[in-house]
């Protein structure tokens, strides 16, 4: 069985839809099982979620209330009440494709494939993207799009969470997410937790791939094309980093910035060249905002 896990927060406004994609799939619902963990949402998810439940009594789904404030305690209330071997996540604001569970399915054939991450598509609810964006930051709106053929995440790359699937025997090997890490309700912007566990599997040789047919669109709020929400999120990568690293780690870390943020500059400077000045301004702002969260 493959475990589809929906953590949500105060996201009534997407939430129906992202259920429904989820019941309309092309594999038998014996297959699947749909778990809901609803991190004690102030809007009226929980009934949202009930009515979903009763008109749907052909499908598997649980339902759990998670009063721990924050997004790592959902998803490892997730992982525990998950019967399925496979565990899929996908964001409340996020819609799979009819055949997303059966994509999922496929691509765990491979014996030697511990984790998969699939193709986001962003959809702007502005209709369309910001002028500053870049498809270098796009990851800023969890958009994920490596091309058309499967392949392996090298280096430092790693699936994004609004898609992503595990084996659950990896959780039983290398623990689950760091609660120390990830969003925590409205009070900030912090992450971190998905990187985390990834860089766990690579360190012990396990094998991520990028699989393109598993694709979901993913909504993508008016309030998160604003530059408040980009440096709320640059701050919150960089208080994160710094609260994952090791004095050691945190001097390579601000070397690896270093090289960044220089980079950045030569990018910016091919954006001006295009009169891109909003899309060159933005790359810059970001590392200086990542930077500043490593300090504060």
């Amino acid at each position: 069985m493959i475990s589809v896990i929906v953590c949500t927060f105060n996201r009534e406004k997407y939430l129906k839809n992202c259920l429904d994609h989820l019941a309309d799939q092309n594999a038998a619902p014996a297959k699947y099982e749909i778990v809901i963990i609803n991190n004690n949402s102030p809007d009226d998810t929980e009934r949202l979620c009930h009515t979903f439940i009763e008109r749907n009594t052909n499908l598997n789904i649980t339902y759990h209330l998670e009063m721990k404030q924050g997004h790592t305690y959902a998803r490892n209330a997730g992982i525990e009440r998950s019967k399925g071997e496979i565990l899929s996540f996908v964001d409340d604001d996020a819609f799979v494709h009819k055949d997303y569970v059966s994509e999922i399915k496929n691509a765990f054939k491979q014996s030697n494939v511990q984790a998969i991450g699939g193709k986001i598509n962003p959809i702007y609810e502005a209709g369309k993207k910001p002028s500053w964006m870049s498809r270098y930051l796009l990851p800023l709106v969890s958009a994920l799009d490596m091309g058309e053929t499967v392949k392996e995440f090298k280096g430092t790359k790693h699936p994004i969470g609004a898609n992503m699937a595990f084996r659950k025997s990896v959780f039983d090997e290398i623990g689950n997410f760091d609660v120390t890490l990830g969003r925590r309700g409205i009070s900030g912007l912090e992450g971190g937790d998905e990187k985390e566990v990834f860089l766990r599997m690579k360190k012990l040789k396990m094998r991520l791939e990028y699989h393109p047919s598993i694709c979901v669109e993913h909504i993508i709020g008016e309030n998160r094309t604003t530059e408040s929400y980009v440096k709320g999120l640059a701050l919150g990568v960089g208080s994160s980093e710094k609260r994952r690293l090791d004095r050691n780690g945190i001097v390579k870390k601000w070397l690896e910035e270093i090289v960044k943020f220089g980079g950045s500059l030569v990018l910016a400077f091919g954006y001006l060249i295009r009169f891109r000045v909003s899309a060159a301004w933005m790359l810059i702002k970001f590392r200086y905002w990542v930077a500043k969260g490593l300090i504060e």
